[in-house]
């Protein structure tokens, strides 16, 4: 197994964010034709757990001659698809055959034609979480298949809710009182997700738009639907936290690591995370091991919605050996595979049937929970135009969270720079 860490970061990102408009709406030329089998790079984010280099390891040993080289981009997510687009628009653009792209870059990724569609037939898609296949489509072709999927869950302090005779709230009003009036008591703030203006504000932030009952775009990216009172309320519920104090400002700053930690720690009563937040809070070292608690997202009247995560597998347009890279992607989708994907990596699978499977229970406790919370999410906003919506997104609700603007000024200003955004 041959590893390969990516770097040149700084002139490279800021090159491509200057550069990637111009062509996002455009088909890549002809696609190379359709070879047979041989040597493929797989390029994704920072491996952080180290599980997929044996992983990759078994397809080695069984598959001679198709042997897989990994390629780790930086762990951030922006700078890795920063890289991926400047290799695949660049004179290298055959260096990658297999992308592991973050769920909400299939539609930018298909409509600038960077990579190629794939059979439908040639994958157990009606093996996998319902939900999940929709993040590999578009303009109803399956440009990905998904490789592992995740969904935002409450974690909260079971200790604190069990010693109050409290349960775990399913109602924005339920989670508020309790972080205006228990966190306080017990020396705590009171809630927190990822609210520096990055992705991850994009996706609280979508969360919020969601459990109220709104969207923010429609038909592909075509159509802007933000400006409506579910919008308004959702983003609302989010600033008034931070104007009443319980979520913290320094909570502004926070980014998935950042939050998990500050949980980890004892410093909150409430955290909207991804299920890895849990594995780590409940690990012997956690100030916090044995009272974590974790139910799916509240919303206004009930539960509400996350936005699904995840990553997909994609077969880049100038692939080198495109019938060996659709025949990887059905190993990493495999069953067998896909249970190493959790066992190994803590990553949630994209197989149903894991998801009742009693010993993966024992041990991933969170697993009945984020399979209810995944088959009751949503999508990101899908737009070919995705990495703008984000920062409009990201810029507004951040805005509006620091007292800049008010809900109902900032959903109309999003309503404006997305409607920019859709026509270039």
């Amino acid at each position: 197994m041959r590893w390969i860490h990516a770097a040149g970061r700084g002139l490279l990102v800021l090159a491509v964010l200057l550069t990637v408009g111009v062509a996002s709406g455009a088909r890549a030329e002809q696609a190379a034709p359709a070879g047979g089998r041989g040597p493929l790079t797989l390029a994704t984010a920072g491996d952080l757990t180290g599980y997929l280099g044996p992983l990759l390891e078994g397809w080695n040993r069984t598959h001679p001659g198709e042997e897989v080289t990994l390629v780790e981009l930086p762990d951030s997510a922006d700078e890795t698809r920063a890289q991926m687009i400047t290799e695949l628009r660049g004179a290298g653009r055959g260096r990658f055959d297999v992308l592991n792209i973050d769920v909400s870059w299939t539609s930018e990724f298909a409509a600038a034609g960077w990579i190629r569609p794939l059979p439908r037939d040639r994958f157990p898609l009606d093996t996998f979480l319902p939900r999940v296949v929709d993040t590999a489509t578009y303009d109803d072709r399956l440009y990905a298949v998904p490789y592992v999927t995740n969904a935002g869950l409450l974690l909260y302090r079971k200790d604190v809710l069990d010693a109050e005779g409290v349960a775990p709230p399913r109602t924005w009003v339920e989670l508020e009182r309790a972080a205006k009036t228990l966190a306080p008591r017990h020396g705590l703030d009171g809630y927190a997700g990822q609210f520096l203006p990055y992705e991850g504000l994009t996706v609280n932030a979508a969360e919020a738009v969601y459990s109220a009952g709104g969207t923010i775009l429609g038909d592909e990216g075509e159509r802007v639907t933000v400006n409506s009172r579910a919008a308004r309320e959702g983003i609302g519920f989010l600033a008034r936290g931070v104007s009443e104090g319980w979520i913290p400002e320094e909570a502004l700053t926070y980014k998935e690591e950042e939050s998990k930690q500050a949980f980890q720690d004892g410093r909150l009563l409430f955290l909207r995370n991804w299920p890895y937040a849990y594995v780590a809070a409940s690990a012997e070292d956690s100030a916090v091991a044995g009272k974590v608690g974790a139910v799916p997202l509240p919303g206004p009247d009930g539960p509400g919605t996350s936005v699904l995560g995840g990553s997909n597998l994609a077969v880049a347009t100038h692939a080198r050996h495109p019938d060996s890279a659709a025949r990887l992607i059905a190993y990493l989708t495999s069953e067998g595979v896909q249970r190493q994907v959790i066992t190994r990596g803590a990553l949630p699978p994209v197989r149903a049937a894991l998801y009742d499977d009693p010993e993966l229970i024992r041990r991933f406790p969170y697993l009945p929970t984020l399979r209810e919370s995944v088959l009751a999410a949503a999508p990101r906003p899908k737009s070919p135009h995705y990495d703008q919506v984000s920062l409009v997104v990201q810029a507004v609700v951040h805005d509006a969270m620091a007292g800049r603007q008010t809900p109902g000024a900032a959903v109309r200003r999003l309503a404006r720079e997305l409607a920019a955004v859709s026509t270039r």
